[in-house]
């Protein structure tokens, strides 16, 4: 059973009945964040996988060629919208979310998830489909297992946050210079940096909202939101931990 977290004893009443409906209260809360992530990575993976589909044929010797549709995706300026748009709804998300209704914000975040399955599309050009399945099925297992930890731990990961933060900015700036550098040395460095960033992002974001239930709890308009910030915290971990481990260990096309 799930205790509320010691850093709210001084606010939160800490009868028996109080701390049922806390605990309660908490699984209704982070199954909702769970399920709102799991249906974007599901989202996003339909998305990906779709767009691939019609963006390239095979001919007979077995070799890729692009599509009309595959052109205009990868093959024109097209490609660098398709592959910032993430991003610019991250930052619409993080700055805008608690203003918007909460419909409007469940609409972005599965606005988000299908926009980055068209910018993931591509993974399929460059990665046999095995090794996506595999490479994902051991993210998958991962994060759990992170997540896991983020939750039981009694250690407070706050202290983790400044750190991380830096190495996430740290690895957007060598992605977008890389973008020009094309250096495969900088490639695996980024990734391996990458996969042991977000592991330890995953754990501390599933820290952080678990421990923003309490602030929230009762104010149902708050916690609706809270869900899909956190949802979407844990959803960005999960894909840039299995981009990262995909460009370490798949097996390319």
């Amino acid at each position: 059973m799930a205790q509320p977290d010691n850093r709210y004893a001084t606010s939160v009443p800490t009868s028996r009945t109080t701390t049922a409906v806390l605990d309660e209260g908490l699984r209704a809360y982070m199954l909702r964040v769970y399920n709102y992530m799991a249906g974007g990575v599901a989202l996003t993976g339909l998305v990906a996988y779709l767009v691939s589909s019609q963006a390239y044929v095979t001919n007979a010797a077995g070799r890729r060629t692009l599509t009309d549709l595959g052109q205009l995706l990868y093959a024109s300026p097209l490609k660098w919208v398709i592959m910032l748009a993430p991003l610019a709804f991250v930052f619409f998300l993080s700055f805008r979310v608690y203003k918007m209704s909460t419909a409007a914000a469940q609409l972005s975040f599965w606005l988000f998830s299908a926009v980055m399955g068209l910018s993931l599309s591509a993974i399929f050009l460059v990665f046999t489909g095995q090794s996506i399945y595999r490479v994902f099925f051991i993210t998958a297992a991962a994060f759990a297992g992170l997540s896991l930890f983020g939750y039981t731990t009694k250690k407070d990961l706050s202290g983790w946050g400044s750190f991380l933060i830096m190495g996430v900015i740290g690895i957007i700036i060598a992605a977008l210079v890389n973008i020009f550098l094309q250096s495969s040395a900088l490639q695996f460095a980024i990734s391996v940096i990458g996969v042991l960033v977000f592991a330890g992002l995953t754990a501390y974001d599933t820290q952080q909202v678990k421990d923003g239930y309490y602030e929230i709890a009762g104010d149902a308009t708050a916690m609706a939101k809270g869900a899909i910030m956190g949802a979407l915290n844990l959803y960005l971990d999960f894909i840039n931990m299995f981009t990262s481990m995909l460009n370490l260990f798949g097996d390319r096309e």
